[in-house]
């Protein structure tokens, strides 16, 4: 190999740093500022009711932008994307640590999701234009499934250190440093690319139908959680976001130059691993969910000790994700996935079966421990399949597609879950004389039978997933090049 190769080579793997590092803030920033919700809530004097969209202003706009940000980034140029999202989203963390209200707070935070839903789809099909399909591909992947794997539990202990320690502020403060120097790199290192396509004509209808009809599902499923399912504003707002996502459908299977290519689902692989990201994503956002109330009104952890106890499963998703994209490379994506997907539910079975007297080392380090193997043995491979046999041309919108999946099973899962727990919750009570809602036999009870819901959910995940996805998935099937100007238009 020639010294200019091997320098290319490096500069790949420092490309992969730098795009990395950015997805770690994105993913920890979902799981941050749960920890911080309460001192939020006294220094800016929000009501109770309204601190929810401190978390809801951010997950609309990254829930309902991703599809729409990974063509963007197709079209338009991945670097690009990544670096206009990067700006925003290490922007608008500045003006939230700064947020002096709780409008100005919630504003910040619903540009701050935007930034993140242009650029984790950018960040992903970077990746995957940089490393050929194989063995380095699925290399890349497994750092990039170790990072988004962690994000989420180490987001918890640093929240819970930060607020301690300093403030609320630093929960997003601590985003600005990071995101700068990203920015300063990205130039240099990461290569720029863009679909090469006849035509760069942007599907107007399609990108208005899909980003309106997932903004108003992640509302309605968030809105749920304090209001009810059965109210007219909630049955009103989902079956307004149903309609809109059929329409997209239709919008779709007419358009000369889709947002989204129904032609993908024809990949097997592609669709059941997407599959796997909702039904996971469901999962894994409620279990986080469901165990952070259980350490903290149950077993009475602080927020910095309910962030310390997930480092068992933050350490175990870092060590196996390499593991798992070794084993996936040698065995296939069909065997390993389901696999991961069962340890998974395993570990929610344990979780289940949570005391109220728990024991850290007993009852809760057994299921991190297997609920983070089960993760990496899940997430690594279901990533690779989302994006095995696509076209370098559809790399945004296949990032996009798996990203969002994965975040509208989240909204589902959670609220789903917190419906589920609070129900059980109030049967508890209203079968035992003299138990309260707050106490420690009726939540445990409710989070039981949401963490048996969960693992039926992970093993039916199982099940689609082995009979959907190939045993050895095709190459991707190149369009032909073409020598076009890039001209970037509206098309009704």
């Amino acid at each position: 190999m020639s010294v200019h190769a091997t320098e290319q080579d490096r500069r790949r793997w420092i490309a992969l740093a730098v795009i990395v590092t950015a997805q770690f803030m994105v993913v920890l920033d979902v799981a941050i500022v749960n920890v911080a919700l309460p001192t939020i809530k006294d220094d800016l004097h929000f009501s109770q009711e309204s601190l929810q969209w401190v978390v809801t202003a951010y997950s609309i706009l990254f829930g309902g932008v991703l599809l729409l940000g990974g063509r963007m980034a197709d079209l338009l140029g991945r670097r690009r994307l990544f670096m206009v999202g990067l700006a925003l989203f290490t922007t608008f963390s500045l003006l939230d640590g700064l947020a002096w209200s709780e409008g100005s707070l919630i504003a910040f935070r619903s540009l701050q999701g935007l930034g993140a839903a242009l650029l984790s789809p950018a960040a992903l099909s970077i990746l995957t234009t940089t490393f050929a399909e194989g063995r380095e591909r699925n290399l890349a992947l497994g750092v990039w499934g170790a990072v988004s794997g962690s994000g989420g539990a180490a987001g918890v202990l640093l929240g819970g250190a930060l607020t301690s320690a300093l403030s609320w502020s630093w929960i997003f403060f601590i985003n600005v440093p990071v995101g700068l120097l990203v920015l300063a790199l990205a130039p240099r290192l990461v290569r720029e690319s863009r679909a090469d396509v006849t035509h760069r004509h942007f599907d107007v209808p399609g990108a208005v139908s899909i980003t309106a009809g997932l903004m108003l599902l992640v509302y309605a499923m968030t809105r749920a959680i304090t209001h009810g399912w059965v109210t007219g504003e909630t049955i009103g707002t989902l079956a307004a976001a149903v309609a809109l996502v059929l329409a997209f459908v239709a919008i779709e299977a007419r358009s000369s130059a889709p947002l989204l290519p129904l032609r993908m689902f024809r990949l097997r692989t592609l669709t059941g691993s997407n599959i796997a990201g909702l039904l996971m994503g469901g999962a894994v956002f409620s279990q986080f969910f469901l165990l952070t109330l259980y350490m903290q009104q149950v077993l009475h952890y602080s927020a910095l000790q309910t962030g310390v106890a997930y480092v068992a499963l933050t350490l175990a998703v870092i060590v196996f994700a390499n593991v798992s994209q070794a084993v996936a490379l040698r065995l296939g994506i069909r065997r390993v996935l389901p696999v991961g997907l069962l340890l998974a539910a395993a570990g929610l079975l344990l979780y289940a079966r949570l005391p109220v007297e728990g024991h850290y080392f007993w009852d809760l380090f057994p299921a991190f421990l297997l609920t983070g193997i089960g993760m990496a043995f899940a997430f690594v491979p279901m990533t690779i399949g989302a994006l095995a046999g696509v076209r370098s041309a559809d790399a945004g919108i296949a990032s996009g597609l798996i990203n969002t999946t994965q975040q509208i099973g989240g909204a589902v899962g959670v609220a789903a879950a917190t419906t589920i727990s609070s129900t059980y919750t109030s049967h508890f009570v209203s079968g035992h004389a003299g138990a309260s809602p707050l106490g420690g036999p009726a939540l445990v009870h409710g989070f039981e039978i949401a963490f048996y819901v969960l693992a039926a959910v992970t093993i039916a995940a199982a099940l689609l997933t082995a009979m959907v996805v190939e045993s050895q998935p095709a190459p991707a099937e190149e369009a032909e090049p073409v020598e076009a100007e890039a001209v970037f238009e509206a098309a009704a």
